[in-house]
């Protein structure tokens, strides 16, 4: 995966935990929310419902009280309370403490039955729970009833108490399933909030991995658009050395070469009609021929040194500094550390590359008084280039960031990278410039086709472990 698809990842991995964590954390909060409000409801509902049931069963009593010890009082009595209800399913019901139904307003068909064995499906006594709260002086009591509207069981909660003068038990009830349907209602309430919720996280999760992919990309494009904006100034750079190269050899060859092979021509031509003097005209043609060749010789260096193959690096790069140390402006060395080994042709000719664009930005820019190159042969099979200067600097950030400066520094990057080496720059404005290109032993002597082992010196003598020349 590349760089960019790493930092994307670590940058976008993160929020999606996080916001991860976030919706498990609001999940469970909400449903222990949730619950302590449905628990809170149902408690409230439920002391409402034992205080109505109480104020219901004293207003009976009390409507009985004045029919106590009367002749007749306990038919009046009962059909008294036949006639009081508080809604369809809201009915009061009368029982001897011996289980039989002395009035049931709803359920008419059970009076006088003896329901004392009576038991709901999980085989609780219900009336005898009634009679034994009431006897024990009255009380809330759950149970299984069939309800009136729907003749179906539901979960009752009933309040009892006993008229001990005529032997009774009176009770009243409300049925609970209105709770369970309010409970439901409020589970889906809170069930519907928690889907909300973590749908606003899912949108939030989508938005900020929309906007990480937009920065992404924003990124990519800008990166895109300096990367083309390089290429094609390197690409204009290239064709320009190019250019500017053809026209310097154009003008070496017509200035100096063309010139004297011209020269040369005559020569031979005046010896030929003037027999007398041929030997001195042959003399003068000869030196010019030597002028030729040196001219020549000095045209096919600047391409590529010769020392380059016949002795190697370290004699190519001591040639380089002396030529540019003849040249004036500045004191140009270069140095030699180690126990020399061939290198691979690729190898050479890059490093050679790196140090000769160097030595120009240093020659051209630098404004130094002294300019060194390092050749250093590491113990383990390692190579190191330097070059220092105690120059007046730059800031190199800014010069690569503009897409027409920073070429040759480029250039050498890209020479560097194809090595697989490591190029290092340390400089500042004022603080002068020391460039390094550090190659592994394993870069160092397997690119390239040679695959030569250290120590094969093909045709290179030893040099000392230290040497510096010009």
């Amino acid at each position: 995966m590349s760089l960019r698809g790493r930092l994307f990842l670590l940058a976008l991995l993160p929020l999606l935990a996080s916001l991860a964590l976030i919706a498990f954390a609001v999940r469970q909060q909400e449903r222990e929310l949730a619950a302590r409000e449905q628990a809170l409801v149902r408690a409230s509902y439920m002391d409402a419902r034992r205080t109505e049931l109480r104020h219901y069963v004293d207003l009976a009593v009390s409507t009985l009280k004045p029919l106590l010890g009367q002749p007749g009082g306990p038919q009046r009595a009962l059909q008294l309370l036949s006639s009081l209800d508080y809604g369809p399913d809201g009915y009061f019901f009368v029982y001897d403490l011996q289980g039989r139904v002395l009035m049931h307003s709803r359920q008419a068909e059970l009076v006088g039955q003896n329901l004392w064995e009576l038991r709901d499906p999980q085989g609780r006594p219900t009336i005898q729970q009634l009679i034994a709260k009431a006897k024990a002086g009255g009380g809330y009591v759950e149970y299984l009833w069939r309800k009136p509207s729907s003749n179906l069981l539901a979960p009752k909660l009933g309040y009892v108490v006993a008229v001990p003068e005529w032997n009774w038990m009176l009770g009243t009830g409300l049925y609970l399933d209105g709770i369970e349907a309010t409970m439901a209602e409020l589970e889906r309430g809170a069930r519907q909030n928690i889907t909300t919720t973590l749908l606003w996280v899912g949108a939030v999760a989508v938005f900020g991995v929309a906007l990480i992919s937009a920065g992404a990309l924003a990124l990519n494009l800008s990166e895109h658009r300096s990367a083309e904006a390089k290429l094609r100034a390197l690409a204009r750079e290239v064709v320009q050395s190019q250019e500017d190269e053809r026209a310097r050899l154009a003008r070496e060859l017509h200035d100096g070469v063309s010139q004297a092979l011209v020269a040369t021509k005559l020569l031979i031509e005046s010896a030929q009609h003037e027999p007398g003097g041929a030997g001195r005209l042959q003399a003068l043609a000869l030196k010019q021929l030597n002028g030729t060749l040196a001219e020549v010789r000095h045209i096919s260096h600047a391409l590529r040194p010769a020392l380059l193959d016949t002795l190697g690096l370290p004699a190519a790069l001591q040639h380089l500094a002396g030529e540019f140390d003849a040249a004036g402006g500045a004191h140009f060395e270069a140095g030699i550390e180690g126990e020399e080994a061939e290198l691979p042709e690729a190898v050479k000719t890059a490093l050679f590359r790196i140090a000769q664009e160097a030595l120009n930005n240093a020659a051209r820019h630098a404004r130094a008084t002294a300019v060194r190159v390092a050749l250093r042969f590491e113990p383990r099979g390692g190579l190191v280039l330097e070059v220092a200067d105690d120059g007046r600097g730059f800031d190199a950030d800014a010069a690569q960031a503009v897409a027409d400066r920073g070429l040759g520094l480029r250039s050498m990057r890209e020479r560097a990278d194809a090595l697989g080496a490591r190029l290092s720059l340390a400089t500042a404005p004022g603080q002068g410039c020391r460039l390094a290109v550090k190659l592994g032993p394993a870069e160092a002597m397997t690119m390239g086709r040679e695959g030569l082992q250290p120590g094969a010196n093909q045709g290179a003598a030893r040099r000392p472990h230290s040497r510096a020349g010009k």
